[in-house]
């Protein structure tokens, strides 16, 4: 990089920065820094849920996928879409009925404190081990770039990150999400073209080299549960997931949450699936393209990992200024921060509920504020400490929420679709879904793809069972 290339990218730091600090103006109350005052519409709703989803495990990992392997990654983007229309019509209405600011206030109101809070508690472990990652993944493709260290990496981009978020809040983050979708689809563009431009052949001839190596396979009907991306793991694996990420994961149920209507929360949520989709089409194309480019152009050196192979194409064969900007791009799919969320989930399920239950709103906005930090360092300690995973992050990233979503989508679908659970037998079920799911990943019995459906089915079956035995009526709030 030059010195065009480092304007390029600190201007945009600096305008992400200013610009989600602009909303820090609309902040009244606790609801406007958490939910924008549900003020957002249905297509800025698509939008910022795309951006979230999408991080640098995206922009890097998945051309990386591709480049080792071959397109099957496409049938977990296909559970994807499945999996938001059934959130859409299954838990939408239930949260924007109850007025919630958090998705685990429903289970309080089902279960009691007890469910709520371990639901709640294995959110805030589990998004800042994911987020941490992607942060780590971020400051990796930066550091091979620009030659700076990743510590260092990790450090600017998490500063940035905090300042506006605590600024801004929930409005900050969504509205730059909705300008920072358009900047990373831009720069994987530039990529797109770049490659084809630069291929002998074109096209034509990535179809050619990447058909005779297998690189444009999509579907797997292999029945191996250990073989991560197969259609039966991707299709039903990627529904569960989506159940449980968009469903009932508080980073993604904020952003609907702010939607002005129910209505508009469904429309931008299953819109968002089908554009996710023809994003990964994207990305799988890309890192095609880089395997058919490297057949004519081999690497000089061998690189650490295969998530550095985009890094690599973009600082050796862009021009400057470009270069700048492709980094940008990066910057903007990882700063989709789950902070804010955070932040909330810890107030409302936690603080407000267990040690002060009369705070004015006043003293829980400051409090919001500097939680909203507190898990922004946290993040910042686990993308330090990322560094050291010996195996693919995109695989990293997605296990570490599969691990604990499985038994928490349990408790939402028992507490949605029946009332002949107490808590009790929920938390047994909780707890036996979470150690089975634990002892899958120890053994690599399985693809992660399987641990959320698996965490699910064993969570809800295990507290039906014990339910049963205890012979328990119906002690749920038939309201909810």
């Amino acid at each position: 990089m030059n010195a065009l290339d480092y304007a390029v990218v600190v201007v945009y730091l600096l305008a992400v920065t200013a610009f989600g600090s602009y909303f820090a103006k609309f902040q009244k109350n606790t609801k406007s820094y958490f939910l924008t005052d549900q003020s957002v519409p249905w297509w800025a709703i698509c939008f910022t849920v795309v951006a979230t989803e999408t991080s640098t495990l995206t922009f890097i990992g998945v051309p990386a996928s591709a480049y080792a392997g071959n397109w099957t990654f496409l049938q977990l983007a296909a559970g994807y879409v499945i999996g938001r229309m059934i959130v859409s019509t299954l838990f939408l209405p239930r949260y924007f009925r109850g007025a919630m600011v958090t998705s685990y206030q429903l289970l309080q109101q089902r279960f009691g404190s007890s469910v709520n809070s371990i639901s709640a508690g294995l959110f805030l472990v589990t998004r800042s081990l994911a987020d941490g990652i992607r942060l780590y993944v971020t400051a990796l493709a930066i550091s091979i770039v620009t030659g700076v260290p990743v510590n260092v990496a990790v450090l600017v981009l998490g500063i940035a990150m905090i300042i506006y978020t605590v600024r801004g809040g929930s409005a900050a983050v969504i509205w730059t999400d909705v300008v920072q979708m358009f900047i990373y689809i831009g720069g994987a563009l530039i990529v797109f073209f770049a490659l084809l431009w630069q291929i002998p052949g074109g096209l034509g001839e990535v179809i050619r080299l990447g058909s005779a190596a297998g690189k444009f396979t999509v579907i797997d009907l292999s029945f191996d549960p250990k073989t991560t991306y197969t259609l039966w793991a991707g299709v039903i694996g990627g529904i569960a997931l989506t159940l449980a990420t968009h469903g009932t994961d508080q980073f993604l149920v904020q952003r609907l949450l702010s939607a002005d209507s129910p209505k508009g929360a469904a429309r931008g949520l299953v819109l968002s699936g089908f554009i996710v989709f023809a994003q990964f089409v994207l990305f799988l194309m890309i890192g095609a393209m880089l395997f058919a480019y490297h057949q004519h152009f081999p690497l000089a050196t061998a690189l650490p990992r295969n998530d550095a192979i985009l890094p690599r194409f973009i600082v050796d064969h862009l021009p400057h200024g470009l270069i700048g900007f492709i980094i940008a791009a990066i910057v903007a799919a990882a700063l989709s921060p789950s902070i804010n969320a955070m932040a909330s989930t810890t107030v409302n399920d936690f603080y407000v509920k267990y040690w002060k239950k009369d705070a004015t709103d006043a003293s829980l906005l400051r409090l919001s504020k500097q939680l909203t930090v507190f898990w922004g360092i946290v993040q910042l300690i686990v993308a330090i400490g990322a560094q050291y995973l010996d195996r693919s992050l995109l695989d990293s990233g997605l296990s570490v929420l599969s691990l604990t979503s499985g038994p928490v989508l349990g408790a939402f679908l028992i507490g949605v679709l029946t009332t002949r659970v107490q808590s009790g037998a929920m938390l047994v079920g909780m707890f036996v879904g979470t150690v089975t799911v634990g002892w899958i990943w120890w053994t690599s019995a399985a693809g992660f793809t399987w641990f959320a459906l698996v965490g699910a089915a064993v969570t809800a079956a295990v507290a039906l069972l014990v339910s049963t035995i205890k012979g328990s009526g119906s002690l749920a709030h038939p309201s909810v």
